[in-house]
């Protein structure tokens, strides 16, 4: 009973953790809505110049306000593959990270595994799908390139920022039963190869806790479109 009652109790801290890192996280994200600066102001730089770097040395509040401040691309224009890149900011960089490259490909832990991006395949007017890229080692210990989480794409108002405007939405419900099941992406573009995304899902808090990241074109050919 005593190793129970330890147990349980553990437990609860780890849960308690969780969500004061999650409340930090949100905070750390800062209001939803606009500030009122253009991507330049926030960028320090014409955005038709801009590189990943130069995303990833904002700080997480400075990348949202990019994501409010940047348009929704045209839906046809998002087809192919593209490179994924994460951001470090947030005091749950690391934990989404982690997840991202090592849990979210099949859903327990595949330390070989690491997130390399998305890719789109439009097949209405505002209607599509994607699937995420992933690399990781085959039985005989070869790298390979493998496909898996597919979302359902579409053009719509946004639901983490409180402007209005469209973003290019993923929406995971329809083809994942487990936690992915709540996941959903928006992407917005700062140039023709460089996309400000973010992401989230219902047990870390949804709309309100999004997680940043970024695509980057050019788009390779997909084979499985």
């Amino acid at each position: 009973m005593g190793f129970v009652k330890k147990s349980l109790a553990g437990l609860g801290l780890l849960a308690a953790a969780v969500a004061g890192l999650s409340i930090v996280n949100i905070l750390q994200a800062g209001s939803h809505s606009p500030d009122g600066r253009s991507m330049a102001e926030i960028l320090g730089k014409d955005p038709e110049e801009a590189t990943y770097d130069d995303i990833e040395r904002l700080s997480r509040a400075d990348t949202m306000q990019l994501f409010y401040a940047a348009e929704a691309p045209a839906f046809e224009s998002m087809k192919g593959k593209y490179q994924g890149r994460l951001l470090s900011g947030g005091v749950l960089g690391g934990s989404t990270a982690y997840f991202t490259n090592h849990v979210f490909p099949t859903g327990t832990l595949t330390i070989k595994t690491k997130w390399e991006g998305k890719a789109f395949n439009p097949t209405e007017d505002n209607a599509g799908w994607g699937i995420n890229v992933f690399s990781g080692k085959d039985e005989e210990g070869k790298q390979e390139v493998f496909y898996t989480r597919k979302m359902r794409t579409y053009l719509g108002p946004t639901t983490i920022g409180k402007d209005g405007r469209d973003a290019f939405h993923l929406d995971y419900g329809a083809f994942n039963t487990d936690v992915v099941k709540t996941m959903h992406d928006e992407v917005r573009q700062v140039n023709e190869n460089l996309y400000i995304c973010a992401g989230y899902m219902a047990f870390s808090g949804g709309p309100l806790n999004p997680g940043p990241f970024v695509l980057v074109g050019p788009p390779e050919e997909f084979p499985a479109a």
